[in-house]
């Protein structure tokens, strides 16, 4: 069998692994919502372990790159969702699934939640797992891609600190946070998570099969802004904060731009 197919599998298997630890730790606790912090952790997980396998391919400065881009986005976005989830209720959204599933509960969250993720995330890090297999042959794309990933650490991150400063000041209870990045998009950090994988998708352009995974960052930028991110969200909002549809007026959902004037 062709060496990155096998080490693509065997990265599969190990993710399959992790997500299995994930599920035993919410059956325990019985908190489901467990799973979103393991979304950033995982794609680390899978970064670290591609590192592992690629030993004596590429070049070791690119794969250390790609390796250390993925790891501190990774590990900052699953410590930001579990310190924030940390002494507040189960999110909703896993009280509704676990409360309306038919037959098994808990086969009901796998199927919904986890072999879905799971596969996702598995598809998405391809950029990050094949491009451990580049010879860089484009300091240009080296510099493009470092480039754009920072641009999108720097708005996810920014915007999800404003956001927690602005959730802390009880004055704020029900408003609609329209400051700082946020003036500039309603989703700084969605936008900036789809940079990030678009820089990492240019660091692995530095070969054809790199290129050839285009449409992992498609995905992602499908799931952030169709799927579960920025439109679930906003069904939400929409109902239930005061002056959302104003904003929505206004600001651009997802690529940061001037507001509109009325």
């Amino acid at each position: 069998m062709n060496p990155v197919l096998l080490n693509l599998l065997i990265s599969l298997g190990a993710l399959l692994v992790l997500l299995g630890v994930t599920f035993l730790i919410s059956v325990t606790r019985r908190r489901y919502d467990i799973i979103d912090g393991f979304w950033g952790a995982g794609f680390a997980a899978v970064a670290l372990v591609s590192l592992c396998l690629s030993a004596g391919h590429g070049v070791l400065w690119q794969r250390a790159l790609i390796t250390a881009l993925t790891v501190v986005w990774g590990l900052r976005l699953a410590w930001h969702i579990l310190r924030r989830n940390h002494g507040q209720p189960e999110d909703k959204r896993y009280v509704e699934l676990m409360a309306k599933a038919t037959g098994n509960p808990l086969a009901h969250l796998v199927k919904r939640v986890y072999l879905p993720q799971g596969a996702v995330l598995w598809f998405v890090s391809l950029p990050v797992q094949i491009g451990q297999y580049a010879q860089p042959v484009s300091t240009l794309l080296t510099v493009l891609g470092v480039a754009v990933w920072a641009i999108g650490f720097g708005f996810e991150a920014v915007g999800d600190a404003q956001l927690k400063r602005f959730k802390s000041d009880p004055g704020n209870k029900g408003q609609v946070m329209d400051s700082g990045l946020w003036r500039y998009t309603r989703h700084p950090n969605y936008f900036g998570d789809a940079a990030i994988w678009w820089g990492l998708y240019l660091l692995a352009c530095q070969s054809w099969p790199g290129a050839a995974t285009v449409l992992s960052p498609v995905l992602m930028t499908y799931v952030l802004t169709r799927r579960t991110g920025k439109a679930l969200l906003e069904r939400h909002l929409l109902v239930s904060r005061q002056g959302y549809r104003d904003y929505v007026r206004r600001t651009s959902g997802f690529f940061p731009l001037p507001p509109k004037k009325y």
